[in-house]
């Protein structure tokens, strides 16, 4: 049975899953990173030059291809729950955490990294993040076996929690 973390960007997906990974001696495995790996060009650079769709066809193989897998702690990219098929392909296998965050905490948290491209391209930061967690939170729910927030919590709290609810 895998470990499923999904959530919007900058909910701590990323940082948590390396902590439950340690303590339940899995691999993580970063979707957004395999994808990365697999395409040698970063997000940004697929996005460009393919378009949000065609990155949307790689992180669909790419669920797919771990939800086959066991005993991983999987991070999901924010917008995995896009598609019913991946989160589908995820829960065959896997018991999947929601991590929350106020659109607050998330634009403190990740700010204008680089490596994360608009997902709107006309908004500003903190209306595209408001605008996205709108559109996503009830599909967060839908796929959600288990709803963790993460605002004011320190990441050791975030994968204690994580931990005793599996």
């Amino acid at each position: 049975m895998n470990v499923v973390l999904i959530g919007y960007r900058g909910t701590g997906k990323s940082t948590v899953g390396k902590i439950v990974a340690t303590r339940l001696g899995r691999i993580l495995i970063s979707t957004d990173a395999e994808i990365v790996k697999r395409v040698g060009r970063s997000i940004p650079e697929i996005v460009a030059q393919h378009g949000w769709d065609y990155f949307r066809d790689l992180e669909s193989h790419v669920c797919g291809d771990l939800a086959e897998r066991d005993g991983l702690v999987i991070d999901t990219g924010g917008g995995a729950i896009l598609r019913s098929e991946n989160v589908e392909r995820l829960k065959r296998n896997g018991t999947l955490f929601w991590l929350t965050a106020s659109v607050e905490t998330i634009t403190q948290r990740i700010g204008r990294d680089a490596q994360r491209p608009s997902l709107t391209g006309t908004k500003s930061f903190t209306d595209e993040v408001q605008d996205v967690l709108r559109e996503r939170t009830p599909k967060y729910q839908t796929a959600a076996d288990h709803v963790i927030a993460t605002d004011g919590r320190s990441i050791l709290q975030i994968a204690d929690e994580i931990l005793a609810r599996l």
